[in-house]
């Protein structure tokens, strides 16, 4: 994406809604892009970069609190439509150095505090169906699968540190993608 047409995407989240896709499209990208550059997943031992990502179509802040010192820093990249270099290397520091949710606003600003999400209440479980989960889903990816169900959000990107699989979740369900389906595709 051209320098220009960022500086335009940014500009329209300052008048006219950017599509909620356009977000997620944007962030799984950066994503993936992570997932790939770190080189040692074949390693023995080795944790990679670990990413949870969630995109707000209304605050999420009933069912998260803040988690200790950990923060997207702001001042170096507060949009997904920032300049795509800036995006990718906060989001590699972010998944080197913290723990947590990174909360994105569905026009694509930031929030600098990252968060823990709460699980579904008893009530919330009993208005869905049974959630897809599956073997390899550890304690992050349960999380993300539970909260796609709500209202509240519109999608979650996860980034698995173990094996550098990224997931999408969307209303309860998910597309996953195996690291070597990234190299794939690239």
């Amino acid at each position: 994406m051209s320098d220009s047409t960022e500086r335009q995407r940014s500009a329209d989240t300052d008048g006219e809604a950017v599509p909620e896709n356009a977000v997620l499209d944007r962030i799984r990208g950066c994503v993936e892009s992570v997932s790939l550059a770190f080189e040692r997943w074949d390693d023995p031992h080795v944790r990679g970069p670990g990413l949870y990502v969630v995109v707000e179509r209304d605050s999420t802040a009933a069912f998260s609190d803040p988690i200790g010192v950990n923060r997207w820093p702001v001042e170096d990249c507060r949009s997904v439509f920032g300049h795509s270099g800036a995006l990718f290397e906060t989001a590699r520091s972010v998944a080197d150095t913290c723990d947590g949710a990174v909360v994105v606003r569905r026009d694509g600003t930031i929030r600098p505090a990252m968060v823990r999400l709460r699980q579904l209440t008893t009530a919330e479980e009993a208005t869905g169906d049974p959630l897809p989960y599956a073997d390899w889903m550890g304690t992050r990816h349960m999380s993300a699968l539970e909260t796609s169900t709500r209202d509240a959000v519109f999608a979650v990107v996860t980034l698995s540190e173990e094996n550098g699989r990224v997931t999408v979740f969307r209303d309860g369900d998910y597309d996953d993608r195996q690291r070597d389906e990234l190299v794939e595709k690239r």
